[in-house]
């Protein structure tokens, strides 16, 4: 975890985002990882309104109150519903043409910024954190330095709203046993890495973790957690306070 923003030249997912922007479509956005089978991501899906979003973003963003920061915010379609709901938000993301697009399609307070930059100050009574937040973390080591981080901009009174999902689902035989290797690396921990038309991103690593083990380092952060709501692919939302 750096204070790095991305090269314009370098940035697969931001090219996608201004490309469907402009022309209302884009090429294939593909996912590569040494753990998993190459998967794609519609770039559509980026710029989904409230009543095609999952329940459990419905459901965070219901849930958000106040002076809201979207961290990570992509194509904006979370910042924009809450805009357009009247209520005051901050966008940031590390890719200036995503951040470029946000702006085009509205949204007042947009920053290319990186999370961890120090120069990303004030507190907000609510951080959204959507499409699997606990990713920013990169490692299971990087977790509190993540939640430390979000602790830092939280309004006393206020909430940090973050989803991911448990990965053990993977590693579950028919009989319920799990193939877990409890001497390899945290099971969530998984590396990524973006390609668009000629565009390959730096790999990347990402971090998907269970409830309890979020609830567990929040506690170390001096964060309570709350378990919101699951969904049925072993996503979940959760709410931390102080």
């Amino acid at each position: 975890m750096t204070n790095a923003i991305l090269s314009p030249n370098n940035d697969p997912m931001g090219t996608a985002i201004r490309d469907y922007h402009q022309q209302g479509k884009a090429a294939r956005l593909r996912v590569l990882s040494s753990m998993f089978e190459e998967d794609e991501m519609p770039v559509a899906h980026l710029f989904r309104t409230l009543d095609k979003m999952p329940p459990l973003e419905q459901r965070a963003l219901g849930m958000a109150q106040g002076r809201v920061l979207d961290v990570g915010a992509g194509a904006g379609c979370h910042a924009l519903a809450l805009q357009e709901q009247g209520m005051e938000v901050k966008a940031i993301d590390i890719s200036p043409l995503s951040c470029e697009v946000m702006k085009k399609r509205g949204i007042k307070d947009v920053e290319c910024v990186n999370l961890f930059d120090q120069q990303l100050q004030g507190k907000y009574d609510t951080l959204l954190l959507l499409m699997n937040g606990t990713g920013i973390a990169g490692k299971l080591s990087g977790l509190p330095k993540l939640l430390n981080r979000l602790k830092e901009l939280l309004e006393e009174g206020g909430q940090i709203l973050i989803d991911s999902s448990d990965l053990k689902y993977i590693y579950e035989n028919e009989d319920g046993s799990m193939d877990i290797d409890l001497n390899a690396p945290y099971y969530g921990e998984v590396d990524y890495q973006i390609v668009y038309k000629n565009i390959k991103g730096e790999p990347f690593d990402w971090l998907y973790t269970d409830p309890m083990l979020l609830a567990s380092v929040g506690k170390q952060c001096g964060l309570k957690c709350q378990i919101i709501e699951q969904g049925e692919h072993y996503d979940y939302l959760a709410k931390l306070t102080l």
